[in-house]
This record gives structure tokens, C-alpha cells and sequence, in this order.
């Protein structure tokens, strides 16, 4: 259990190898998302997966939904290969996954992971053997399997039977509990049958999607506690915006600090012509938050008051913020562990100077009504002032030269001198 001074331990899960990737184990929580491409549109898809993998997912789901789709997968696998994007792809399959994967192997192929949904992946008799065909083919090409189980198609026949069961009893549950109970039923059991069809335990990743944020809380605590498979984090239909951003943050924030989850993806409704790229961002930027793992390097900056009426230092925080973000790909490569870098973009007198000096190199602007003059402190130490109009670009350059000089080639360079 978590306390005050930190979170959890890890919660010890089978690692689970996808590609390039793994989850679980003593591995980082590994960042994913998914298209809202039509895979069968190649350049759509491959463009939209480039886009993901350069914003930082490290495995990237496609729908794959119905002939066309499945042809298109090792296409986009190849050209993905031919740019050096080696993302892994991880199938989404309903209803019918079971024909499109063994009419399609090269699809089956160039996939690294599966995702079904036992809820639907046929009634009765042909459930359990649809299901059993999806096993045995990724069994047999040695590609895992993510059993996700979801709350808008949950498997009635198991909700009905712990109902009537629950019916019987002195003390009831709730019919909530009883939903609850059927999803991590559904989950466990399927994967004791994939098991036995003869998955291994080490190719399987469960999940159980909730659209709320208590109940998905309370599903992973109970299904943590009954097994070590790995687990995947995520509300489905989180929301848009802030409502999606703020449910998903609560809810896996609060499992992660209890050492739960090994995978996860902020499933958030984009905007009209949005850029999905955001909800790896979000998943990112939580993670890094929260202590787990660093992504890009963090910029703080105050939120302003009546002295800084002045919008120079919201300017520059954006500035600075953003020429990070779009320069991280490239600099991943050439300034290795940049990402733990920390800027401080301050507004005024007050807090900023002891705020910049925490960070590794910070600025504190003057705020409204005083002199212009901006002290720089670099590792703690005041390092310049800066004046005048060019205030902004001559702090970029700072920062620009520092990443150089602790990072880069020029290490062994010394700071800048006021």
C-alpha cells in the first residue's frame, strides 16, 4: 500500500513481450494508444502510427475490422519497417477476428499483439471456439494477447449467472458489484482458457475497461489481487477535453500509486480535426508527474497574478514548452537523458528566483512595474540577467546551449558566465 512518501511497490507481474516492447515485470509502464484511421487507407494509417510513435507511444493499436483491414496490415508493417518505425502494432479484433486472422496470415504475422473481447467474440458454443481458433493462432506465430474485457459488451451469459446467484444469497451485492464481479470473472477465466488452449502465461495482458473512475478503481484492485497477469490501464470513452484528461489522471494516477497497472493508454475523444497524438502527451505527462518515468524535460512556470500582468512570461513558457516537445524526437537521439532536464519559467520577483534555482536552469522575469531585468540561474547559481526586448529569444539560446554543453558533445564546456 502506498503512503506518504512515495507509492507502492510495483505489483509483481508475469512480464509479457510485445515486439520490441516489454510489459510487465521490472519494466517501465509502457505508454500506448490507437488510430482513428480506416486501416484499409495505408497512408492514412502509416502516417497516423509515425505520428503516434514520435510523440512517444511505444506500441500503437489499429482496428482491424473486416478483409480490406487485414490485407492492409503487413503493408503498413513494411512501409512502418522501410522509415525505421519499428512501433509495435497491436491488432483490435470483433466479431469476426477469428476468420480475418486465419484467412490473412500475413496479417497474423505482422501483428505483435492481439486484442479480443471475450463479450464478443460469439455466443455459446461458437464463443468458446472462436475464441479458442484467435488462441491457437497467436500461440502458434508466439504473439501475445490482450483479453479485454469492457463494460458496454460485457458476456451476458456470465452477468446473468452471477445475478441469479447473487439473487439467491441472504446479503446480496449491488447490481454495480455484481458488474464488477462479472468483469473480473470474465477476464480470469478467459485467461485460464487461453491457458489451457495453450497460450503461455507470458503472452497474456488482461484488461478491464470501465467508463467510470470508481469503478475502474475497484475492478483493478480486486483483479490485481487475484492473479500476476500484466495489466492494462484505461477508461474506455473517457471524454473529450478536460473531462477526459482529469478521469483518466484521477483514476489511473490513484492505481499506479498503489502499484497497479504495466501498461497504459488515455483513451480521449479528440476534438473536431484534433491531433491524436494528445492523448499520448496526457499518458506522458502522467507518468512523468507522478515520478514513474521521464519523457521530455519538464518546463514549471507560475500560473500568474496582478504582478504579472505582462504576457512575456506565459509567451516564453509556451515557447520553451513547445520547442521541447517538437525537438524530443531528434533529441532523444543526440543529447541522451534530456528528458530529465527541468526549465523554470517564473513571472515575477517573488517565488522566481527560488523556483528558477531549484531547476536546472530557470528565469525570472520582472513582473508588471519593476525593473526589466531577468536574473538566469543555471544548477542553482545566478548565471546572467538578461534585458530588454530580446529577453525571450536570448533565454531560448541559454537554454539551447546548456542542453549543448550537459548533454551534448560539449560537456566539458562551461557554463555560460553573466
Amino acid at each position: 500500500m502506498s503512503n506518504f512518501f512515495g507509492p507502492a511497490p510495483r505489483r509483481r507481474s508475469v512480464p509479457v513481450v510485445v515486439g520490441n516492447v516489454t510489459i510487465g515485470g521490472d519494466a517501465p509502464v509502457v505508454v500506448q494508444s490507437m488510430t482513428n484511421t480506416d486501416t484499409a487507407d495505408v497512408d492514412a494509417t502509416v502516417a497516423q502510427v509515425m505520428a503516434l510513435a514520435r510523440a512517444g507511444s511505444e506500441l500503437v493499436r489499429i482496428t482491424v475490422d473486416r478483409d480490406e483491414s487485414a490485407a492492409a496490415v503487413p503493408r503498413i508493417r513494411e512501409r512502418l519497417d522501410r522509415v525505421g518505425v519499428d512501433v509495435p502494432l497491436i491488432g483490435d479484433f470483433h466479431f469476426i477476428g477469428h476468420r480475418l486472422l486465419a484467412d490473412f496470415p500475413a496479417c497474423a504475422e505482422a501483428l505483435a499483439k492481439y486484442r479480443i473481447n471475450p463479450g464478443n467474440v460469439g455466443v455459446r458454443a461458437k464463443r468458446d471456439r472462436h475464441f479458442t481458433d484467435i488462441v491457437e493462432i497467436a500461440a502458434r506465430h508466439g504473439k501475445a494477447v490482450r483479453i479485454g474485457v469492457n463494460w458496454g459488451s460485457l458476456d451476458q451469459e456470465l452477468a446473468t449467472r452471477l445475478m441469479d446467484e447473487n439473487k439467491a444469497k441472504g446479503s446480496p451485492m449491488t447490481a454495480q458489484q455484481v458488474m464488477r464481479e462479472a468483469m473480473i470473472q470474465s477476464a480470469l477465466l478467459s485467461a485460464a482458457r487461453a491457458e489451457e488452449i495453450g497460450l503461455a502465461r507470458n503472452r497474456i495482458v488482461l484488461s478491464a475497461k470501465v467508463s467510470q473512475v470508481q469503478d475502474l478503481i475497484a475492478v483493478y484492485g480486486e483483479l490485481a489481487s487475484r492473479g500476476d497477469y500484466a495489466l492494462h490501464l484505461g477508461l474506455t470513452e473517457a471524454g473529450m477535453g478536460t473531462k477526459g484528461i482529469v478521469a483518466s489522471s484521477a483514476s489511473m494516477g490513484y492505481l499506479l500509486q498503489h502499484g497497479i497497472g504495466d501498461t497504459i493508454r488515455v483513451s480521449l475523444t479528440p476534438e473536431p480535426g484534433g491531433d491524436r497524438t494528445r492523448e499520448v502527451m496526457v499518458a506522458q505527462e502522467l507518468l512523468q508527474v507522478m515520478g514513474f518515468r521521464s519523457f521530455v524535460p519538464i518546463v514549471a512556470a507560475c500560473p500568474g497574478c496582478g504582478r504579472t500582468t505582462s504576457t512575456v512570461f506565459q509567451e516564453l513558457a509556451k515557447t520553451i514548452q513547445d520547442q521541447i516537445r517538437d525537438a524530443m524526437p531528434e533529441w532523444r537521439q543526440r543529447y541522451p537523458g534530456v528528458e530529465a532536464l527541468q526549465v523554470a519559467v517564473m513571472g515575477c520577483i517573488v517565488n522566481g528566483p527560488g523556483e528558477s534555482k531549484h531547476a536546472d536552469i530557470g528565469i525570472s522575469l520582472p513582473g508588471t512595474g519593476e525593473n526589466p531585468a531577468a536574473p538566469v540561474f543555471i544548477d542553482g547559481q545566478k548565471a546572467a540577467t538578461l534585458r530588454g526586448p530580446t529577453i525571450a529569444r536570448d533565454f531560448q539560446t541559454l537554454v539551447l546551449d546548456y542542453i549543448e554543453q550537459r548533454f551534448g558533445d560539449g560537456a566539458n564546456r562551461k557554463p555560460a558566465a553573466e
